[in-house]
């Protein structure tokens, strides 16, 4: 569970020039099942999960997690977008006690900036709730769309190191940095 301070949660669902930032809906189960199945959403991220686990794990209303919005296009989930303080359990050191920005998108909505336009609303939330934290993001440096995004957003560069087979980027934005992309 996130622990993301003094923030009340769920808070009003949050809307964007085209998008929705909100809580799961039983609507949503299907689209996140195709998201956690996707190859092309694993490439980066440990790989696709097996669709008939996922039919058997996942609930009929899939459960909201603090930090965690569901990016609603029109009505239809497109992506997830999460801000996650991460414990002493998670494997990167530079990330622990900080809060991290993960987010993932079906891939049939690539490349027409929703993502940045999610996460930038998310980012401005948690900024206005939480205004002198920082938020940091760990990518694959071979996620070249990650990291075009992570510098759209504000993220600077703060060092690389090895993790899960790959190297990773690790980068900050810093409390200070607001404002749509």
């Amino acid at each position: 569970m996130a622990d993301l301070g003094p923030v009340t949660w769920p808070p009003a669902p949050i809307r964007t020039e085209r998008l929705l930032l909100r809580q799961p809906v039983a609507a949503d189960r299907a689209a996140i099942i195709e998201l956690s199945a996707s190859p092309e959403v694993g490439t980066y991220i440990g790989g696709a999960r097996p669709r008939d686990e996922l039919e058997r794990t996942i609930s009929a209303v899939p459960k909201a997690h603090p930090g965690q919005f569901v990016v609603d296009l029109d009505g239809a989930m497109i992506g997830l977008v999460q801000l996650d303080r991460r414990n002493g359990d998670y494997l990167v050191g530079p990330a622990v006690g900080k809060v991290e920005l993960g987010y993932l998108f079906l891939p049939e909505v690539w490349g027409q900036g929703y993502a940045a336009e999610a996460c930038a609303a998310a980012l401005d939330w948690f900024a206005g709730a939480v205004p002198d934290e920082p938020v940091v993001l760990v990518t694959q440096s071979a996620n070249e769309r990650s990291m075009r995004l992570a510098a759209r957003l504000g993220f600077v560069e703060e060092g690389r190191f090895e993790a899960w087979d790959a190297e990773q980027w690790f980068g900050v934005r810093p409390a200070s940095a607001s404002g749509r992309v």
